[in-house]
């Protein structure tokens, strides 16, 4: 009997899918990922026939195309059941374009998780696809292959090969370029606080800060008004001159949307943005708990903080079941806020699927990291049901001559979400009773100089959080767009910063000066808005696609005869061993090398090698040397390899444990770096 065809991008999905439907009414197969696109070789797209794309079948994809087409063939019925986005929207129309399928064939289903119910609820409702949705996809597709590959060329003509330009990616660049910059320039401003120790009649501490003069905020700016100040208020009374006492609501957090969960995860897990999205994937497409398939959490690329009904009933039983009544809040009455800008992707915030399959539950069936993220997401959907956390606040105020001076002390009343969102120690700071009039004694004084601090460098998550606030990129960008800026060494992490390199400050002011229109964040941004509007079907996608490049080739015929060649080779302290001449850093496809400074005449290369000037402690003979594993992590072995094996994952010290003389190592933590033993079962610190 012929089956119902089900296509999804991945295997792992295929597998959770197939098992929900059977096998004997149905085949679920995988794309994975896309099967048609533009051609890696060349530009792809046919300017002079009003930007029409040159698609072709991807390059190794034969043998799915094939199968895909085999199962094709011999199935009753075609479901097209690619992620809920535009990429997806585009990956379904390419495979219908494959499997010759009709334009006008309900045979596209979405839906917002893997389980059961949601996946039959979507094969009872079919439809055509969007192709309003395909063409916005169309448009970025497009924009983005004509700056790459016509910008990009230039780079490697005058800087090096291997570099490219790209819409949203130069952009980011220029972002954390821009920070430095402003680091660079800052100039520290001098201020100062006051502290004040005081006692009540009953001998209980109060800490005052200093506030300000006859009711107003002022700001101390050197040591001779705080000199000033503590001349005034010498020997004076210290009255108590006002207390107010109220109430302070803190609202639970929305469930997360792509670039929340980014955030969160790097802030409260230390995850990347890219692995919190790997881990995220494997979570929505489904996890083996008691030999059944589940997918945990809903569609993770998407920019909404909807919930649907069904959600909200299922987390207002558990909290009124597991948690207590009292934690429940009631948001039937109360307006959603209108979303800021057009929502897009996926209909709904991250959610769990089942919230009844608590973190703790299925911890076994997780690794550690899935866990994490799980417990993540769990909690934070769940808190969003619940009620405020409430604070009792306490303000203080004194006065000393004309002085004022604060404090303010603060008690939870009722925790509310933050029995389940909690991921910081909190602690009450409690004020002594004390009523207006009474009068403190001093104990102490402290005036505190300070130098305002310049603009932080960028995280990964305040970065995410930047790009989504100027509407640059979208949720399903954000991650792989942080990864190529670090692969193409534009950017470097520094502890969790992302610092600009030279090259990349190099080819950021390149683009500036030459393309500066499509660099500028108001031109990516907009850029967003007009696919927002193809999608919605108030304008042609070739017509903006046209409107974005005439400007781009007027720019690109100036740039080339405009921009000078650059030379990034270092040259080092490293002679040659050939010709006596010194050596040079190089870049190549593999990363950078040394290699002569008169090549091509003398053509001596080698390998550059990190020395941490540190002796091999097991064969004594060789350096230590950093180098990376395969998978790009860090690790440190000996310059002697293969015939001395020695690896560790820390950084040796050249020093010995004078407890068991195993060799010291750095042990480096988010908070500090220390020197251990690099023997576990020594222990010396």
């Amino acid at each position: 009997m012929a089956k119902t065809l089900v296509i999804v991008e991945s295997p792992a999905k295929a597998k959770t899918i197939e098992k929900f439907l059977g096998k004997s009414h149905y085949s679920v197969k995988a794309s994975v990922g896309h099967v048609r696109d533009l051609p890696k070789s060349k530009l792809g797209v046919d300017i002079e026939n009003n930007f029409e794309p040159q698609y072709i079948n991807i390059r190794g994809k034969g043998d799915v195309i094939k199968e895909l087409k085999k199962e094709a063939k011999k199935s009753k019925k075609i479901y097209l059941a690619t992620d809920p986005d535009r990429e997806g929207e585009a990956i379904s129309w390419h495979l219908a374009h494959i499997l010759n399928l009709e334009e006008n064939d309900e045979c596209r289903i979405e839906f917002n998780e893997i389980t059961k119910d949601a996946i039959k609820k979507a094969i009872k409702n079919p439809r055509t696809i969007d192709m309003s949705v395909v063409n916005a996809q169309q448009a970025r597709r497009v924009l983005d292959r004509l700056l790459g590959y016509q910008i990009s060329p230039i780079l490697w003509q005058k800087i090096r090969k291997g570099l490219s330009a790209g819409r949203v990616q130069s952009v980011t660049t220029k972002l954390i370029c821009d920070r430095e910059k402003e680091i660079e320039a800052f100039i520290p401003k001098e201020y100062w606080t006051i502290d004040m120790e005081v006692k009540t009649s009953k001998q209980k501490n109060i800490t005052l800060k200093f506030y300000g003069k006859d009711n107003k905020k002022l700001e101390i700016e050197n040591e001779e008004t705080v000199n000033q100040i503590l001349k005034d208020i010498e020997n004076k009374e210290i009255i108590v001159k006002s207390i107010e006492s109220k109430s302070r609501k803190k609202s639970a957090p929305k469930p997360f949307t792509t670039s929340m969960l980014q955030q969160e995860a790097a802030n409260k897990l230390s995850f990347t943005t890219k692995k919190t999205m790997s881990i995220a994937q494997e979570l929505y497409e489904g996890i083996d708990i008691d030999k059944e398939t589940v997918g945990l959490i809903s569609y993770i690329r998407t920019d909404s903080k909807r919930i649907s009904e069904e959600a909200k009933e299922k987390s207002k039983s558990y909290i009124l079941e597991e948690i207590g009544e009292n934690y429940y809040k009631d948001n039937t009455e109360k307006k959603e806020k209108k979303e800021s800008k057009k929502v897009q992707d996926a209909h709904e915030a991250i959610r769990p699927t089942y919230v009844e399959q608590t973190p703790d539950s299925i911890k076994s069936y997780l690794t550690k990291d899935q866990f994490k993220l799980y417990n993540l997401i769990w909690r934070r959907f769940v808190s969003s049901q619940m009620e405020d956390s409430v604070f009792d606040i306490l303000n203080v105020e004194c006065e000393i001559e004309n002085y004022i001076f604060k404090a303010t002390g603060s008690k939870m009343k009722f925790d509310g979400y933050t029995k389940i969102y909690n991921f910081t120690d909190r602690e009450d700071k409690i004020l002594p009773n004390i009523n207006e009039g009474d009068l403190l004694k001093l104990d102490e004084i402290s005036p505190i100089q300070h130098f305002t601090q310049p603009p932080a460098r960028y995280t990964e998550a305040s970065l995410v959080k930047t790009l989504e606030e100027l509407g640059i990129g979208r949720p399903s960008t954000y991650a792989p767009t942080i990864s190529t800026i670090l692969n193409r060494e534009y950017v470097e992490k520094q502890g969790t910063s992302l610092c600009p390199t030279e090259l990349g400050k190099i080819v950021t002011d390149i683009l500036g000066n030459n393309f500066k229109k499509f660099i500028e964040v108001d031109f990516t941004a907009n850029m967003e808005s007009q696919l927002d509007e193809i999608e919605d079907g108030n304008v042609e996608w070739k017509n903006v696609v046209a409107k974005s490049y005439e400007p781009l080739k007027e720019a690109i015929e100036k740039a080339i005869d405009s921009i000078e060649k650059i030379n990034m080779d270092e040259e080092t302290d490293e002679i040659c061993e050939t010709c006596g001449d010194n050596m040079v850093i190089k870049h190549g496809r593999f990363g950078k090398f040394m290699a002569c400074k008169k090549y091509p005449e003398c053509k001596t290369t080698k390998p550059i090698v990190n020395k941490v000037g540190v002796k091999c402690p097991k064969c004594h003979e060789g350096d230590i040397i950093l180098r990376k594993s395969k998978k790009g992590k860090a690790f440190y072995g000996c310059s002697n390899y293969p015939e001395c094996d020695f690896i560790a994952w820390n950084k040796p010290t050249g020093e010995l444990c004078d407890k068991c003389n195993s060799y010291m190592v750095e042990k480096v933590s988010k908070s500090e770096t220390k020197v251990v033993c690099s023997n576990k079962d020594c222990g010396k610190e």
